[in-house]
């Protein structure tokens, strides 16, 4: 599925899963900042269990769709998942909230015509989301069913929104793909059932074990995604925010990471893997970063056998014309670091003696 997402790392991924290993059985791959989840995705396919979190429910939800076996979304109420997403695109709009809120509609609720989405496309949003919350409330639907359902509803209103890349903020003039027909698509699911957990909070909170290999990709700038997917949050969570400015943006401030902070972003990572369990961490890294890599290879040795791998280079986030001419591309890089006190009780210490290594407790 494409979706324009901030540092995804579709075209890097088959590089990274070179580096992910086989899993130990109990161990879980733990995409603790999953994004639209395709980095989880391919770790599942290695026969990873997988473990997703991040802190907008609308990226957990894109990650956990990817990752849905057909056994676990049969729609059989509903006559099948082709049905489900036939009568969801058949469906007469309702001028709801995202038709007020984020078409030209708005003009006639506040002083500001959004035209994210045309009136059409955004009564069909409003009726879509109600459809699928009226068959969940009805049991006609399971919980697995409507994130699928959710996610591909994301996929139709990302294809046809009138922005730039993200939802930061929309365009002043309609371009000719949001002036076509929004529709949901049926994915093709996959054929074996992944075990899978999910939460949506702080990434301090994840859970994870000395055997499980932890994938960090956090915020490398000072862009907030709250902020600039705040539209498909909305829609996740089928709310009606008071919104602010000419963007509409939804209340996001107490979800603003200090990974986009230059001044905290390493003390922040720094923090992050100390609270780790994890004998192993992958970290994806770029050369945009508020982080220099000599900087960031200095503090985080400290904390195991510190290596880097270059992903090559892709190219820089260009939200307008002005920054395609000026943006050059970015490197991409994967730190890898293996921790070996990560497993061990903080009461000891381990000490090598020619190849033996010797658990002591600390005095």
């Amino acid at each position: 599925m494409t979706f324009r997402y901030i540092g995804s790392k579709s075209r890097l991924v088959d590089q990274i899963a070179s580096f992910m290993g086989t899993p130990e059985d109990g161990s879980f791959f733990v995409d603790a900042f999953c994004g639209t989840g395709v980095v989880a995705e391919s770790a599942a396919s290695l026969g990873w269990d997988v473990r997703i979190n991040d802190h907008l429910h609308s990226a957990v939800i894109s990650a956990q769709a990817r990752l849905i076996s057909h056994d676990q979304a049969s729609f059989s109420n509903i006559g099948g998942y082709t049905k489900a997403i036939e009568e969801l695109n058949s469906i007469a709009p309702i001028e709801g909230y995202i038709w007020r809120t984020y078409s030209p509609a708005s003009a006639s609720f506040c002083e500001n015509e959004r035209r994210y989405f045309t009136q059409r496309n955004a009564a069909r949003i409003d009726a879509i989301r109600a459809k699928i919350s009226e068959w969940r409330g009805a049991g006609q639907i399971s919980e697995t069913e409507q994130v699928l359902l959710i996610a591909d509803l994301f996929g139709a209103l990302n294809r046809i929104a009138n922005i730039a890349g993200t939802f930061g903020c929309f365009l002043s003039k309609w371009t000719k793909q949001s002036q076509g027909e929004l529709a949901l698509r049926p994915r093709e699911l996959k054929s074996t059932q992944t075990r899978v957990e999910v939460s949506v909070g702080d990434v301090f909170q994840v859970k994870n074990h000395a055997q499980d290999l932890v994938y960090l990709d956090p915020p490398y700038t000072k862009r907030q995604y709250a902020s600039y997917y705040h539209i498909l949050e909305t829609v996740a969570l089928h709310d009606q925010p008071e919104v602010q400015g000419v963007a509409g943006l939804r209340p996001w401030q107490d979800l603003a990471s200090d990974f986009c902070y230059k001044s905290r972003a390493l003390k922040t990572l720094s923090s992050l893997l100390n609270t780790l369990q994890a004998e192993r961490v992958l970290l994806s890294y770029s050369s945009e970063g508020h982080i220099g890599m000599q900087e960031m290879k200095t503090e985080l040795s400290k904390l195991g056998r510190f290596s880097v791998h270059s992903m090559g280079s892709v190219g820089r986030y260009r939200p307008n014309k002005n920054a395609s001419k000026s943006a050059s591309d970015v490197n991409e890089f994967l730190i890898e670091l293996q921790r070996p006190l990560a497993s061990i009780d903080r009461n000891t210490i381990r000490i090598n003696e020619g190849h033996e290594d010797l658990i002591v407790e600390k005095s």
